[in-house]
């Protein structure tokens, strides 16, 4: 659910300026947020190295919303005021993904990758969420070891498991006590809607990918009146929130992994990988069996079964990558020497921020995460079978089964606001059935469907001119089209 590569971030210097407590201590019983909605940002260059265009500033937000005169933290925002005279629409919140994902230099990213006609009609506004980056940070104290989620299910380390996910939960119930449970999808659309009163607008406008589809979704659950010109592009299945994520990940790779199969077939002159798509799949489960064996030295690092079916997951996507990469594990293993083991993780304390925020907000929106350990080992079981390539992956525990339950229910994403949501046929993070699932729980929306289309993300992230022109149409006039658009990628297989 992460859009890394395209979306650099920024750190807020120590120089930012805090609204002042005095001024937040004078809350009135009737109007408590009212002194949250009335901040005036002390907007300020947010660092020699970045663009002289780029501005930041910090607010302040409540922690509980139900308690809005209690414990407040701190939200780094940040501005491009690319809005030009007469042809200025209002101002658009940008969020790259996650949970946990950075967001504050996002608006100079989109900025360039935006058309110029799009871009002057919208400020553009980034933010770190609650609990990221310079948003009141989270950290629960976690090992580089311990940062891995990534663990297939077998009986003989399920036990391991089962203390890592324990040990997470307890390390961050540890570190950060009673402000832990606050940090979930609804808060950070709470947040959006402080960023808008602080702004002066009546009404957002907003572009997510990815968790971003999520968060914009509940944010127009929660306040459809404030809710503007919506983008979710890449969306995540509202009905599967958060226990359904691995799982949804584990089903959509099986189509994934059968068209992989029956290109790689065409090509066999290439890669050698098989004349047929059952060659294929024999050729690749023989270098699972192998791996296991005899873990594969690969891009300097030894590799067993488990890596790979783990690493590959998401390139079965684009199946000529995928059978490059194959085709390369293949030729490792047969020109080196078998070598046993696997690499040790490492141990020591590292930046866990990406980690105990995410954690916090999968574990926080919803209730759905099973109690009982030997719930996973039945699911991780059965999906092992039914979903061979990532099924014990997305089934295992997680620390989601030893965190305190929420505060609140599951946002149910069901309206009719009218807004436009943009998927890849071929998404690795976001696969289609859960784009389809948004889609019909947003029932005033609108889909522009890129068949054949491969990556996570579309508008302007892997630019077309089909798609794109439809949601530049969209965010300049606010009108959505008048059926669902699809669109023919170009070259796909």
């Amino acid at each position: 659910m992460r859009i890394r590569s395209s979306v650099p971030v920024l750190a807020v210097g120590a120089s930012a300026a805090l609204v002042s407590p005095l001024v937040l201590a004078q809350a009135s019983a009737a109007e408590p947020l009212k002194t949250f909605e009335n901040q005036k940002p002390a907007w300020h260059r947010c660092a020699t190295s970045k663009s002289a265009g780029q501005q930041c500033a910090t607010i302040r937000v409540p922690l509980d919303y139900e308690r809005p005169t209690g414990k407040t933290i701190k939200l780094a925002i940040s501005r491009m005021k690319t809005g030009v005279p007469g042809k200025r629409h209002g101002v658009m919140l940008v969020n790259p993904g996650g949970p946990g994902l950075k967001g504050l230099d996002l608006p100079v990213t989109m900025q360039d990758k935006m058309p110029k006609e799009i871009s002057e009609q919208y400020d553009l506004i980034g933010f770190d969420p609650r609990g990221v980056g310079q948003s009141s940070p989270l950290t629960c104290g976690l090992t580089t070891a311990e940062q891995n989620s990534t663990r297939p299910y077998k009986p003989e380390t399920f036990s391991r498991d089962v203390t890592w996910a324990r040990t997470v939960a307890e390390k961050c119930r540890a570190k950060n006590g009673d402000k832990l449970p606050y940090f979930t999808t609804r808060n950070t659309a709470r947040d959006m809607d402080v960023i808008r009163a602080v702004l002066g607008e009546g009404k957002i406008s907003y572009l997510g990918y990815s968790y971003g589809t999520y968060l914009g979704a509940v944010y127009a659950q929660m306040f459809p009146a404030r809710t503007d010109r919506f983008v979710l592009d890449s969306a995540v299945d509202p009905t599967r929130v958060w226990r359904g994520m691995g799982q949804g990940w584990a089903e959509g790779t099986e189509p994934a992994f059968t068209r992989w199969t029956q290109w790689t077939a065409q090509h066999h002159g290439t890669y050698q990988l098989g004349d047929t798509p059952a060659e294929v799949k024999k050729t690749f489960w023989a270098l699972i069996a192998r791996a296991d064996r005899n873990p594969i030295m690969y891009e300097g690092r030894k590799r067993n079964g488990d890596d790979i079916r783990a690493d590959l997951r998401a390139t079965f996507f684009s199946p000529k990558t995928a059978a490059e990469t194959v085709a390369a594990l293949k030729k490792s293993a047969d020109s080196e020497p078998a070598s046993r083991g696997a690499a040790t993780p490492d141990a020591q304390a590292g930046n866990d921020n990406f980690d105990a925020s995410s954690w916090s907000v999968l574990c926080g929106d919803a209730a759905a995460w099973p109690r009982d350990p030997e719930q996973y080992r039945r699911d991780a079981i059965r999906d092992k079978s039914k979903y061979p390539i990532y099924g014990d992956f997305g089934s295992n525990i997680t620390p989601c089964a030893f965190w305190n339950k929420p505060i609140e229910p599951v946002t149910t994403v069901d309206n009719s606001v009218g807004l436009l949501t943009v998927q890849n046929q071929w998404d690795p993070q976001t696969p289609l059935a859960g784009g389809l699932s948004m889609h019909r729980a947003l029932k005033g929306s609108r889909m522009v469907y890129d068949e054949g289309g491969e990556g996570h993300g579309v508008y302007v992230m892997h630019p077309r001119p089909c798609s794109d022109n439809a949601v530049n149409a969209y965010l300049s006039t606010g009108r959505l089209p008048a059926k669902d658009v699809t669109c023919k990628a170009p070259g796909s297989p």
